[in-house]
């Protein structure tokens, strides 16, 4: 009898861990609680200012615009990445930099999908793990209802064997899907125009290497804006 409570047990634990995860896949995504802004009082200006504050060095990418704002205005850095690969530590880490070194400049985060063939498969990969499971536990019954006379030759294995089976093709599904889900992707672009990829680079890029790369192509866009109006003037 304790024999049999342990196979329970074993068969079980994983059957329900499966079945946690199919739940966790086709669940609707939570909704994001509002934000709450806090209303902040006017702070009185300061009419006398007696200790001598000393200003901060002038960084080239840090000026401001003549026209208001930051030098980064008008701007857009999006950075796609992939988010079955745990990525997103590292955009939200470049986001920040690139925020506070270029003022006003606008950076989109989002997920770089995988490509067609393999999203249609990552959704076929629950469907066969729920088959499997579902066929060992029911057993040689469920055959006869399918329109099979008798059961192939490979159920007896797996079903001499039932918690490995079922072991294996859990572990092996969730493999399989998050392979098939995943882009190895960090793509950042600037006003549509692509400056990195870890595609094709097969790295991630350094934050000093980002911001050179942003802070030039900025520069060539306020050149040609300058010259735009320059010549309409």
């Amino acid at each position: 009898m304790a024999l049999d409570k342990a196979q329970l047990l074993l068969v079980g634990l994983p059957l329900f861990l499966f079945c946690s995860d199919v739940f966790n896949l086709f669940a609707p995504a939570p909704a994001k609680p509002a934000a709450h802004h806090h209303h902040v009082p006017p702070q009185k200006p300061q009419q006398f200012q007696t200790a001598s504050i000393q200003q901060p060095l002038d960084f080239p990418t840090q000026k401001a615009s003549g026209f208001g704002g930051g030098i980064g205005l008008g701007n857009t850095v999006q950075i796609d990445f992939c988010a079955s690969c745990s990525y997103r530590g590292n955009a939200v880490t470049m986001k920040n930099m690139l925020e506070s070194e270029f003022p006003g400049l606008n950076v989109v985060l989002a997920n770089y999908p995988p490509p067609l063939p393999k999203r249609l498969l990552s959704k076929v990969v629950p469907v066969v793990q729920f088959g499997v499971i579902g066929v060992v536990m029911a057993g040689e019954h469920i055959f006869p209802r399918l329109g099979f006379a008798a059961p192939p030759p490979w159920f007896y294995s797996m079903r001499a064997n039932r918690f490995g089976t079922i072991s294996s093709t859990w572990l092996l599904g969730n493999f399989l899907q998050g392979f098939l889900q995943s882009s190895s992707a960090f793509e950042v672009s600037i006003n549509g125009e692509r400056v990195f990829s870890k595609l094709r680079e097969k790295r991630f890029p350094g934050e000093i290497e980002l911001r050179e790369l942003v802070g030039k192509k900025i520069a060539n866009s306020r050149i040609v804006d300058g010259i735009d109006g320059s010549i309409w003037s």
